[in-house]
């Protein structure tokens, strides 16, 4: 049977201050800021999306920032930890470049077999982590404040907490297309079997206390899926597992279609094309507010409401 889903796509969270957020990722972390646009189902409100050089899936963290929105609470039924990949040589750097911008992190740790990693806070809370890994081959982010060599690949794994590892676990290896990799203490860590082992991993640990949505949280986690057509078998997979999924939903740059697995987690399965370029040459992604057709004629009146961004990344450049 054909593997249909090769991996991470992208992780959406919810954020606070969008001049904030622009200033954690794309400064602080060195991301590339992608795409400019705006939430499509409530267009008063920013989509700001960040990710490699060329907006690769599996390399995309993109938020929701409502001004004002209360402070979330992590705890099972939710994603609870968003992990990139770094070479294991970046370790002191990556120490070093938190320390000089405040940001708290816990010293470097192991787990599963001497992976070592580094776990701190975005400004809203969002649980990250950087996981050296020299076997992610993917290339760094040329031209942004972090050099090259020291930057992150992409995503390493996502750790969802669950109050029920087998019901959660059984959702990824029968209907996404995961497998078993590694099980220590009290996590689990799953692998695509589509990719090798640069990354894309997702850990089930076990949650206790329910978690709640706000700020600094996950609203979703979104798997990866090659075409349309794999993306409609995805689909009528889940459906006949007896989950509800929505219809095929536009999002511009891919399309769509979500579920909740049993524990609580918003799951969607998007596809890679057609990708971020659409719009605009990849050069200058991330520059100018885009907007698709449909909210194009509110261009007008959004852009008085939404705030101005900038950044001076010269300011966050090593």
């Amino acid at each position: 049977m054909k593997n249909l889903i090769t991996g991470l796509h992208h992780v959406t969270a919810m954020a606070d201050s969008s001049q904030q957020n622009l200033a954690f990722y794309a400064g602080i972390l060195g991301l590339r800021l992608v795409k400019k646009t705006v939430n499509f189902d409530a267009p008063e409100v920013y989509h700001l999306y960040y990710g490699d050089q060329e907006g690769s899936p599996g390399s995309i963290l993109t938020f929701f920032p409502f001004a004002g929105l209360r402070k979330g609470v992590h705890g099972s039924g939710q994603m609870t930890n968003t992990s990139f990949s770094i070479p294991s040589n970046a370790l002191d750097y990556w120490q070093q470049r938190l320390q000089k911008f405040n940001i708290k992190y816990n010293q470097p740790e192991e787990r599963l077999d001497g992976e070592v990693y580094i776990k701190f806070q975005d400004f809203d809370g969002l649980g990250l982590e950087l996981v050296a890994n020299d076997n992610d081959g993917r290339p760094g982010i040329a031209d942004g404040p972090v050099p090259s060599h020291y930057s992150v690949r992409g995503f390493h794994s996502a750790t969802l907490s669950v109050s029920d590892l087998d019901t959660t676990g059984e959702i990824l290896t029968t209907l996404l297309d995961y497998k078993i990799n590694k099980h220590k203490n009290n996590r689990i860590r799953l692998s695509p079997m589509s990719v090798s082992s640069k990354g894309q991993f997702v850990d089930l640990i076990t949650g206790t206390q329910r978690g709640m949505s706000g700020s600094g949280t996950v609203h979703h986690l979104a798997f990866a899926t090659a075409s349309d057509e794999d993306q409609l078998q995805v689909r009528e997979r889940i459906e006949n597992s007896g989950l509800q999924i929505t219809p095929v939903l536009d999002r511009q740059y891919f399309h769509s279609v979500y579920f909740r697995e049993p524990g609580g987690i918003l799951f969607e399965v998007a596809t890679n094309p057609p990708g971020f370029s659409i719009d605009e040459p990849v050069e200058s992604m991330g520059q100018s507010l885009k907007l698709p057709e449909w909210i194009e004629p509110q261009r007008k009146s959004l852009e008085l409401k939404l705030e101005d961004l900038n950044i001076d990344l010269a300011k966050y450049k090593d």
